[in-house]
């Protein structure tokens, strides 16, 4: 006797339910729940060492009326614009090289050199640039050997070394979306601008970039998001000096014991962060559309 259609349905309803379980407990448990409580605590009230679980709006106001909050939020959005641009800019010919000058049985190899950098941890890889970028580093110490300077540069606690550390942490993430999306062009149309006339800078501007655009918003997201809320380097390469928005979280949250306040911080740079996106995507799809 064959199951009714009810029957079935529901069977099917709970296959269906028990394939997406993993990967919905893994969103739940991982994703949204630490997300909904930091959003909950950012409305709640800070007693002596305790949360009050009352709402209130006050961690904002105090959040967004406090100048140094303000000052280091737009520090670490320029900071984070800067290492995207700095970033992009040199993954876009990496990738490009690789994807139309080196051959294709070559590509995986040059790719598995990409991913190096990622063999060691991304502090070791700080603390390196610690030390190239040092007083007494290999920075100052060829160009003194050189002849170039008389006495060391002072390069670190700088927001120039703070973007020079994180731009070679997050190139391979900005080159390997872009590569992506360049091997997804047809070459066919390279060819078809070029017979039209079309100069080799020209197919590139009006053909190669735009069908490349793609990539280049998923690297400029790849790098900006984590960027801004680095936590590592403004820590140990600008010296606790220039602190972004990271630390200033971890200071309400673990020093001052503020954890709604730091909630509220945390909130607020992730809205900051989500407008900054809306913005890149914009963007990209007035490129887009322009490109047409």
């Amino acid at each position: 006797m064959s199951a009714s259609p009810p029957a079935v349905a529901r069977s099917e309803a709970a296959s269906g339910w028990f394939m997406v379980s993993p990967t919905l407990i893994y969103a739940v448990l991982l994703l949204a729940a630490p997300l909904v409580t930091i959003v909950a605590y950012s409305f709640f009230k800070d007693g002596y060492l305790v949360v009050v679980h009352e709402f209130t709006t006050q961690n904002y106001i105090d959040a967004w009326s406090d100048p140094i909050f303000r000052t280091i939020l737009l520090r670490s959005v320029l900071v984070s614009a800067l290492v995207t641009l700095v970033t992009v800019l040199l993954a876009f010919p990496i990738a490009y090289f690789i994807s139309f000058n080196v051959p294709a049985a070559h590509k995986s190899r040059w790719l598995f050199l990409i991913t190096i950098p990622f063999w060691t941890s991304y502090l070791i890889r700080v603390f390196q640039w610690k030390v190239i970028l040092n007083f007494n580093g290999v920075v100052n110490s060829t160009l003194m050997g050189l002849g170039v300077i008389d006495s060391p540069l002072q390069m670190l606690n700088s927001v120039g070394a703070i973007a020079i550390t994180l731009a070679h942490a997050y190139a391979p993430f900005a080159i390997l979306p872009i590569f992506v999306s360049l091997e997804k062009i047809d070459r066919s149309l390279l060819e078809a601008g070029q017979d039209l006339g079309e100069s080799r800078l020209m197919t590139f501007w009006r053909v190669t970039l735009p069908l490349a655009m793609p990539g280049v918003i998923g690297a400029v997201m790849i790098v900006f998001i984590p960027t801004i809320g680095d936590y590592v380097t403004p820590e140990l390469i600008g010296g606790g000096k220039l602190p972004m928005v990271a630390n200033l979280i971890q200071k309400d949250m673990l020093k001052i014991d503020n954890k709604p306040l730091g909630a509220a911080v945390a909130v607020s740079a992730m809205l900051v962060v989500s407008a900054v996106a809306l913005i890149f995507l914009f963007l990209n799809r007035r490129f887009l559309r322009g490109g047409k």
